[in-house]
């Protein structure tokens, strides 16, 4: 069964978003995700500043066994991309919930959350 933290909110597609009290969010895949994918590889995120559309191509995942898009959750702005992933891009095996995180962005339509699942939600789909 895989783990599917309380505090965040999910899209189908198995991101995960943690909203923060100043209206920024984390992002990053799920538990599910990784272990669908196996061993992560190589990570491909985007740079500072780019914006991206709700559902929209954020970056890449590879694996031993797959390659897969990310999708963002909202609208968002990238605020920081998490450069620890180039060098440990296996650390999202490890901590996909934690140090794992992908990007952090500023929300630009925080309406658009309350469309997203909570965790009942999400484990339901699995």
């Amino acid at each position: 069964m895989s783990n599917v933290p309380a505090d965040l909110r999910y899209t189908k597609d198995h991101e995960w978003i943690r909203v923060a009290a100043d209206g920024t969010a984390t992002i990053g895949i799920t538990d599910h995700a990784q272990a669908a994918l196996g061993d992560v590889t190589f990570i491909d995120l985007p740079k500072t500043g780019k914006t991206f559309a709700t559902g929209a191509v954020f970056g890449a995942v590879e694996s031993v066994k797959a390659a897969s898009d990310l999708y963002s959750p909202v609208a968002c702005e990238i605020l920081e991309a998490n450069g620890a992933l180039n060098d440990t891009p296996d650390l999202v095996n490890r901590e996909p919930y934690g140090g794992a995180w992908m990007i952090k962005v500023k929300v630009t339509n925080p309406a658009e959350l309350a469309g997203l699942l909570d965790a009942a939600g999400y484990a339901a789909t699995l």
